[in-house]
């Protein structure tokens, strides 16, 4: 139990840590020259919200939804530290090589770059790869249907706006980014890329 507690304290630390970090970089950013609709912000943060809120709320006021999926062993938690610890550092490998033409909502930067290179080289969403892996961490250690059932907001909500994102990217590098998307799957190291439907 202390093991579990003293983890479970560690993953937090982490979140909180990187969501500092995520506030300050944000700071530091191009022009927005074009954003996305308002209505569309809602919607995919609504999402997000939710599915987060779902595995941060204490079990205890969850109801069935808290009954455990899985055993309470050391490893379990050992392996939702591993996965968070992981995509975390995914995330901010991608934000330090995106650099200036990061956003938080969908937007096109003044002088917008198409990236390439680093973990964009690996899937052309490394920012929500990582967070995906983070929230599989945070969802192991929570072990209930109400973490499933978070997971499963947060992934629709990157697969929404992600939509959105490559709309725009489409528009604006149409060429380049209709070879990049052929090469490069878009979440999913290692895999065939799979080319998103425009919107």
């Amino acid at each position: 139990m202390t093991l579990q507690l003293n983890l479970r304290a560690l993953m937090i630390g982490l979140w909180v840590t990187w969501g500092l970090y995520w506030i300050i970089s944000s700071q530091n950013t191009k022009t927005t020259q074009r954003r996305e609709s308002a209505a569309s912000r809602i919607f995919y943060s609504a999402l997000l919200l939710t599915g987060g809120l779902l595995m941060a709320v204490p079990r205890g006021r969850l109801g069935w939804l808290a009954t455990p999926l899985l055993p309470v062993v050391a490893l379990r938690f050992r392996l939702a530290l591993v996965l968070l610890a992981a995509g975390l550092a995914f995330t901010v490998w991608a934000r330090v090589h995106i650099g200036r033409n990061w956003s938080g909502t969908v937007t096109l930067k003044e002088g917008h770059e198409l990236i390439r290179s680093g973990p964009y080289a690996l899937v052309r969403h490394p920012i929500y790869t990582g967070l995906l892996l983070a929230f599989t961490g945070t969802a192991i250690a929570c072990g209930d249907p109400a973490a499933v059932l978070g997971l499963a907001l947060v992934l629709a909500s990157f697969l929404y706006k992600l939509r959105i994102e490559e709309g725009f990217m489409r528009g604006v590098f149409p060429e380049q980014y209709a070879s990049y998307a052929a090469r490069v799957p878009a979440l999913v190291p290692f895999t065939k890329a799979r080319r998103s439907v425009p919107r």
